[in-house]
Parts: C-alpha cells; structure tokens; sequence
C-alpha cells in the first residue's frame, strides 16, 4: 500500500511524535509498504531522508525548536498526486496535518489521523481556562473526518470519545527496548558525570510550561538539599523555559538535547527518572526509562499511569506535588535494593511493549481502513457492518 504521511514535526526533532512516526516508516516499510513523508525543513536535515518532503519551514516565535510551514500554493499536492496514495495519515493538527487531512477529502482518500499532544491542557496551561473550549471545538472538527484516530492511551481515548471525537483508538504505546536497554551502562562514562559512588537522578524532556517544569525545579531543589553528595541530578532537553531551569539549578548537569545514542546512554548510567509532567497522552521517554532498567517516578495524569506500576516499577505523584516526589527521590537514592529491584521490574514490564506487535496491528488497521472505505465508495458495494477497533 501507498500510504501518506503529513506531519509539522519530524526528525531531526526530536520528540514523542518523531520517534514513533520513524518506527512506523521503518516498520512499514519491512512489512512491504511504500511511505512518504510531508514534513518541515530545518536547519540541519535528518540523517535519513529517503521517502521525505521537505517544505520550507520558519521558526516559531515564541518556541524556535517548532518549524512551522506554509503548504498551499507551492505545488505540494501535484507531489502527492504522483506518488498516488492509497491512504492519507496526518499526524499532526498543525499546517501541514490541515493539507494533508483537506488533500484526502478532495481525493476521496481514506484518512487516519493522530492524537499525540494535549492541546487543551496546554492551551489552559498558556492562556487559561476558557481556552478549553474552543480548542475542542477545534480538534473536533479536525479529527471527525478521519476513520479513526489513534492515541496512545485508554485515558485519551476516552477523553476524545467524551469529547465528540468517535473514531478514537488505542495505538502507539511501545518502546524500543532493543535500543533501550540496560546493559548500555557504562561506569566510565559515570565518572564524567561525576555520578561514581552516586545515584545519578534523570529528567528528560522538554522545558517548557505544559511539562510543569516548577514542579521539576523545586523538587530537585528540595531533594538536593536533603541528599548532598548522595545524588547527582541530570537534565536532558531544552525548550522556552530551558534557561530559567537551568539559573533555577546550577547544581544539575545540564546537557540539552542530546541524539538517540548519548540518550540511550544516559538512561543506561541513570539510577531513578523523574517525570513531573501532567500532560501527557503517553510519556514516551518514561518507557524508555523503564526499558533502560530504572524506575520512574511520574505524575499521576494523563498516560503516565498506564506505564508506571505503583510500586513495582516507579510511583506515581499527584501532580505538581513537589514534596512527594522529592520524597520518593530521597527513598530511592537512599535505598539502592529497592531501586535495583524496581529497575528489573521496569525493564521486564518495557520488553512486553514491544514494537513488533503495535506495527502488525497497524499493518492491519490499515489493511481494514482502506478495504472498508473503498468498498463504501463502490456502487455496488454490499452494505457492510465491518469496523475498525
């Protein structure tokens, strides 16, 4: 099948988004499809590009990593047309996610479409509260003319299904624990990190607001002041809000956004992650962290529970409660069985989220989506109760 990517953000970014749309390229590919890509150009290309359309892209004011691009008027479409998809995805609600899902419509293309990013919480987070509606308002209209629309936790789903978004599904909730993996620790590379004898404690993401990245602040402030030298703290990422936490914490390391290979690395030499975010529909570096053998201590909201047992692989925290997850930061610097422990268990629980198995069922989904609108679309087509699930 010919299947048609339009995405506002892709690698070299690097984020949630980008790191589960090039395992579905890859994974799509091995299984015998043909993939294409419509996605931003950014400053420096990606290391693979093959099967990519790059559109020219400025940054965005207030968030410089974000590439935002103008589609219309530039021929894109005359490019889609000669590649001929047989199924439109659009994996982003931005630009280039908006020509895509109107490109289907004209063609009378299957359309699938993604659900990666909290915009109403972030939208709260930004603007206040009455910016809750309209940007539901939004993304309904948006996701109603997909068949389905994939996230990747039940607590979305049903969020999008209360929300008048019918076709939303569970899909996207693995790891690569291939890549990730414990045996990656390396005692030299500790030493540079000044974290020999120590507990090294991780966070990594993105700095920005919607990540509650006060409450990231002071419960390391906080943890710190209680562990000294025990501990030394590590923040991997950058964003709008990356030189306020990093005046915030001169005691951390702070190495910004780092490459798939340095980041596996980092999980590996890690002993505890720390995840404060409160909007996640997933939390994919939260998987990456169990899969690398070290438990996590995540908010309470959105997916985060769906990937932390309570105590068995991390803790879960109310959000914003930065005294709990100082404490649990304390406990597990502290206690090194019980983060041992915890760091077999995360590992075990990651390797049951493997990739293979979340690809199959996409091939699938696929498979059904294009079959079930191209029989709707026939003439003569039976009435059909087939549906997608």
């Amino acid at each position: 099948m010919r299947i048609l990517f339009c995405t506002d953000t892709f690698l070299p970014e690097v984020n949630g988004v980008t790191t589960v749309l090039a395992q579905m390229r890859e994974g799509l590919a091995r299984r015998g499809h043909q993939v294409r890509i419509a996605a931003p150009r950014y400053p420096t290309p990606a290391t693979d590009e093959s099967g990519v359309w790059r559109l020219g892209a400025v940054a965005c004011p207030a968030y410089p990593q974000v590439r935002l691009s103008w589609p219309w008027g530039r021929g894109l479409g005359t490019h889609f047309d000669q590649f001929s998809p047989e199924l439109v995805h659009v994996v982003t609600e931005g630009p280039l996610g908006v020509f895509g899902r109107h490109y289907a419509q004209r063609r009378g293309l299957p359309l699938v479409s993604s659900f990666h990013t909290d915009f109403p919480r972030y939208a709260v987070r930004y603007l206040g509260p009455l910016a809750a509606a309209p940007t539901w308002a939004w993304l309904r209209r948006f996701h109603q003319a997909a068949v389905l629309t994939q996230t990747p936790s039940d607590v979305t789903r049903n969020e999008l299904l209360v929300h008048g978004i019918p076709g939303a599904v569970v899909w996207g909730r693995s790891v690569d624990a291939t890549w990730f993996r414990p045996d990656r620790r390396s005692e030299g590379r500790r030493v540079g990190l000044g974290a020999a004898g120590r507990a090294l404690v991780l966070h990594v993401g993105r700095l920005a607001v919607e990540k509650d990245v006060d409450t990231l602040v002071a419960s390391f402030t906080e943890a710190h002041r209680r562990l000294g030298e025990q501990a030394v703290f590590c923040v991997a990422g950058d964003g709008p809000r990356g030189p306020q936490v990093r005046a915030a914490l001169p005691f951390a390391r702070h190495v910004g956004f780092l490459d798939r290979t340095t980041l596996a690395d980092l999980y590996a030499d890690a002993d505890v992650f720390v995840f404060p975010s409160p909007t996640e529909t997933c939390g994919l570096v939260a998987l990456e962290a169990l899969a690398s053998g070290i438990p996590v201590i995540g908010a309470n909201a959105g997916g985060i529970p769906e990937s932390l047992r309570e105590g068995l692989t991390g803790y879960l925290i109310g959000p914003g409660d930065a005294e709990a997850f100082a404490a649990r930061i304390e406990e597990l610097v502290r206690d090194g069985d019980q983060r041992r422990a915890m760091g077999e268990a995360a590992r075990g629980f990651a390797v049951g989220r493997d990739w293979a198995r979340e690809l199959d069922a996409l091939d699938e989904t696929y498979r059904r989506v294009r079959w079930t609108t191209t029989a709707a679309a026939a003439p003569s087509a039976c009435p059909t109760t087939t549906s997608v699930t």
